[in-house]
């Protein structure tokens, strides 16, 4: 076991050798990140993972993140990405927010029960992206026993993992002090599996609301629409009592008004549809009945005055009043 400091310009060099070197060698080293402390291994090594897990005391069912030291490396590692992981890698990437993604059938490597998925993040720590720069993607867990406190600084990690790893890189106490956030993309909506150091209210202020089903669309019933009539057909909704035929649209099939009876009194029209006016003789022409004839009683029902109401001149529906889809 060897501890490194890379806070000292002079130094650094030689503890970022130690650490990749060790890494290509199989071997676990503890790093700083931005969020706490990590526990890395070559994540393209089986036994080197599982030397991770057993160190942690952890089983294949909990297989670790992966952390890689450029965004571009997230279209190599992972398949199958919703539209908004690229915005989100924009807008938090380096930093602390993981994404579970549908992993690269191709890889060839075995980071525990991961089903298919694999969780990527890019740290913004500046010695851990030197050494990822130099191991290329890491598998890579909080630097502590399972169900103990995250350590927060080289020590802690000591104190907890001791002899299991070779190099430990120290980077002064971890600037964030919680863990990074971790988002499921590989479900609709996404879901949040762990709160850590970006809030949900950030992510939907730098992406929209990827957590919240859309609403689906509002069901049309069928609408059931009338064919307007054609010329000269009538329209077949039935008239209502005392309804004005030219708005209803009467059947051509409806009761009609009894026809006036002989010598009932009608009101002349003048060529403009104008009543004549009283005193004319056109007018009291049609008002006396025959000389002799005995007067006709008027059918039950009729006008007082003398006079019947007809029906519209207009039997079909008026333009427009016939139901459109």
């Amino acid at each position: 076991m060897s501890v490194y400091d890379t806070q000292n310009e002079e130094t650094r060099p030689g503890a970022l050798e130690a650490a990749v070197s060790a890494v290509r060698d199989g071997k676990l080293i503890v790093l700083p990140t931005d969020t706490v402390y990590g526990i890395g291994a070559d994540a393209f090594s089986p036994d080197a993972v599982q030397a991770l897990l057993d160190a942690k005391g952890r089983g294949r069912d909990m297989p670790p993140p992966v952390l890689i030291g450029d965004q571009a490396v997230l279209l190599a590692l992972a398949v199958d990405l919703p539209d908004y992981v690229e915005d989100l890698a924009d807008a938090f990437w380096p930093g602390a927010l993981t994404l579970i993604l549908t992993a690269q059938p191709s890889l060839t490597w075995d980071l525990g029960e991961t089903r298919g998925t694999v969780a990527l993040r890019m740290p913004d720590d500046e010695v851990a992206l030197e050494v990822l720069r130099g191991t290329g993607p890491l598998a890579v867990s909080s630097a502590n026993r399972s169900g103990r406190s995250a350590a927060l600084s080289v020590l802690d990690a000591a104190t907890q993992l001791g002899d299991s790893v070779e190099v430990y890189l120290d980077g002064g106490p971890a600037r964030i002090g919680e863990a990074s956030t971790i988002i499921d993309t590989t479900v609709d909506p996404a879901e949040i599996v762990r709160e850590g150091a970006i809030s949900r209210e950030a992510i939907i202020a730098a992406v929209g609301d990827i957590f919240t089903a859309p609403e689906p669309p509002a069901a049309q019933d069928d609408e059931v629409t009338d064919a307007a009539p054609a010329d000269g057909a009538a329209s077949s909704r039935e008239t209502e009592p005392g309804e004005d035929s030219a708005e209803a649209g009467a059947s051509e099939d409806r009761t009609e008004e009894p026809a006036p009876a002989a010598g009932l009194a009608l009101p002349a029209e003048d060529p403009a549809g104008d009543p004549v006016p009283e005193g004319t003789p056109s007018a009291d022409a049609a008002a006396s009945p025959s000389e002799g004839a005995a007067p006709t009683p008027a059918p039950a029902g009729a006008d007082p005055a003398g006079a019947l109401a007809l029906p519209s001149e207009d039997a079909d529906p008026a333009p427009g009043s016939a139901a459109a889809g």
